[in-house]
C-alpha cells in the first residue's frame, strides 16, 4: 500500500468516528424515536436537530465535491429543520439511510484511484478534496459532541 492509499484509508476511519470521537451509528443505536425532540437541560438543541444539521451538512459538502454547476442552499435557513422532531418515523428513517448513503459517497470519493486528494474540487477551484473531506469530519465530530451532551442529558449514554 502506498501513502497515498493509507491516507486515504486513515480518512475514511476518520469520517465514520472510528478514532477520536464516538460514531454516530454508535449514538442512533441509544436513542428511541420518542426522545428524538427532546432538548433537555434548556439546551438550545435536540438530538434530530443536530443530526438533522450533520446530514445536511454532509450532503451539500458531497454536492459540493462533485457538482460542476454546485449552488450553495441559504445559509442558515436550509441548514437546520424547520422542526425538533422528525414530522413521522417514515421521515426519520429516510434521514438516518440518506445519512447513510452520503456516507457511503464520501467514502467512494475518498477511495476513488483518479481523485488525488489535493486536486481541487470541480465547482471551486480554491478548495482541494482534502479540504472538503477534512471539513465533513470537523464538522461531524463537533456536533456528534453535542449529540453525545443530548444522549448523556436525556439520561440514555452514561459513560
Amino acid at each position: 500500500m502506498n501513502a497515498m492509499e493509507a491516507l486515504k484509508k486513515q480518512l475514511v476511519k476518520h469520517l465514520n468516528g472510528g478514532e477520536a470521537f464516538m460514531p454516530l451509528e454508535e449514538m442512533l443505536k441509544e436513542i428511541s424515536f420518542q426522545k428524538l425532540g427532546e432538548r433537555p437541560k434548556n439546551l438550545p438543541y435536540s438530538f434530530y436537530e443536530l443530526f438533522y444539521h450533520i446530514c445536511f451538512t454532509q450532503n451539500d459538502i458531497l454536492n459540493y465535491c462533485t457538482e460542476i454547476q454546485y449552488k450553495a442552499p441559504n445559509w442558515p435557513k436550509d441548514y437546520w429543520p424547520a422542526h425538533r422532531e422528525p414530522q413521522n418515523e417514515k421521515d426519520w428513517r429516510n434521514l438516518v439511510e440518506n445519512y447513510r448513503k452520503d456516507r457511503e459517497e464520501l467514502t467512494k470519493v475518498i477511495m476513488d484511484p483518479e481523485i488525488e486528494l489535493t486536486e481541487t474540487v470541480p465547482s471551486n477551484s480554491s478548495h482541494t478534496f482534502l479540504r472538503e473531506i477534512l471539513l465533513v469530519i470537523e464538522h461531524s465530530a463537533y456536533h456528534s459532541g453535542q449529540m453525545l451532551i443530548v444522549l448523556r442529558h436525556l439520561g440514555l449514554h452514561t459513560t
